[in-house]
């Protein structure tokens, strides 16, 4: 599986094909991050075999759908509990991202990793994840965001237009340096 562009929030609900004994048996559902339906029932069969005796050749799915967050236009801090195969061993871990919607947060996950850990996009599993608080941030990365007298100052900019000249102004280039400080 790759993890190119924006990650995907499906729930896949499968179970173990029907036999006489058993004409009605469990349905599993699961809640996995995926490019794609084909990658995120691929993923459903791979955890399946890991925790029950189910393979796809003995199973079914029964649905496969799109979770589309609610309210995407504010902007949340996100905890992701993750395991990952590294060279030396497997590793649990615990990451905090800021983002508008879960799937930005897990697409900006499984890129630090791939660049921070080498970390190939096959070899991590996402446990848990979960909508954080102010107070319930534990890296000072994020943190430092959630302060109610945040700031975010302009310091240098250029002035618009062509650096003070009128709008008419035929003249491309200025024989004026930019002024930048603007308070």
């Amino acid at each position: 599986m790759t993890a190119a562009g924006e990650m995907r929030q499906y729930q896949v609900v499968g179970r173990k094909a029907g036999t006489e004994e058993v004409p009605n048996p469990e349905a599993y559902r699961m809640v996995i991050f995926a490019p794609n339906q084909v990658a995120a029932k691929s993923k459903f069969w791979y955890f399946m075999r890991q925790f029950r005796k189910m393979k796809k050749t003995t199973g079914e799915i029964l649905d496969c759908v799109e979770i589309v967050e609610k309210n995407s236009r504010t902007v949340k801090n996100y905890g992701i509990w993750l395991r990952y195969d590294s060279r030396s061993g497997t590793h649990n871990m615990y990451r905090e991202y800021r983002d508008l919607k879960l799937t930005g947060a897990v697409s900006q996950l499984y890129n630090e990793m791939a660049g921070r850990h080498r970390c190939r996009p096959r070899s991590i599993q996402i446990i848990r994840t979960a909508t954080l608080g102010a107070s319930e941030l534990n890296r000072p990365n994020g943190a430092q965001f959630a302060k109610s007298n945040v700031r975010f100052p302009l310091p240098h900019r250029v002035d618009s237009a062509k650096r003070g000249q009128k709008a008419l102004s035929d003249r491309t280039f200025s024989t004026v340096r930019p002024t930048t400080y603007l308070g």
